[in-house]
């Protein structure tokens, strides 16, 4: 078990690593349909989360939160989920309310990324969302570091107003992002990636 640095330790500024560079060169989210047990334990998923806490935050705010659905709460999320998508649909026919109720069930780890901004605070609301955005990035990659397969996604109840209310979400919060965790039933693909010739300048 590594030993997380204290207050005021001196850390490395470089963490040179063959395997690390392989990992990040290779990234590639699963899809969430392809995840299936085991999900990481109690102790794993601390680490994981502790690790992806571990982002550039200008000033210190932690302007971000983690909501953790496992178990029976997958499904208990379910029926928000179903009463929110009724809501915009109520003539929906019963094979999309199903697939809408099971959306947590397909990983056995949900997590809910919140953005929690502090608008009174002086350092820029856009860097305070931009820190809940790394945070997603750390965990896909402390999730991969420890053997799990994830994808970051928002589907349209990261914007459903019925949804925010049952996350208990407050006036400042928007999900960032829903972290499925599991283990891969199958490889994703490679996909398409940026020209970097395209994307690319100097001043």
């Amino acid at each position: 078990m590594l030993k997380l640095p204290e207050l005021g330790d001196v850390t490395p500024a470089a963490h040179p690593s063959d395997s690390a560079i392989e990992m990040l060169w290779r990234r590639r989210s699963t899809p969430a349909d392809f995840l299936s047990a085991p999900g990481p334990d109690a102790p794993t998923l601390q680490t994981i989360l502790t690790i992806a806490a571990r982002a550039p935050d200008h000033r210190r705010v932690t302007p971000f939160r983690f909501v953790i659905f496992e178990g029976d709460a997958r499904a208990r999320f379910g029926e928000v989920l179903e009463a929110a998508f009724l809501a915009n649909d109520p003539k929906a026919e019963k094979h999309r309310i199903d697939c809408e109720r099971k959306r947590f069930t397909r990983a056995p780890t949900v997590v809910a990324v919140i953005s929690s901004i502090d608008p009174a605070h002086r350092t820029p609301e856009w860097e305070q969302v931009l820190t809940a955005g790394a945070v997603c990035q750390n965990l896909l990659l402390a999730a991969s570091a420890h053997g799990f397969a994830a994808q970051w996604l928002t589907e349209w109840y990261a914007y459903d107003d019925h949804v925010i209310s049952g996350l208990g979400l407050g006036d400042q919060e928007r999900v960032a992002g829903f972290v499925y965790l599991g283990t891969a039933r199958e490889n994703p693909k490679e996909r398409a990636r940026p020209n970097l010739k395209a994307i690319i300048s100097r001043f």
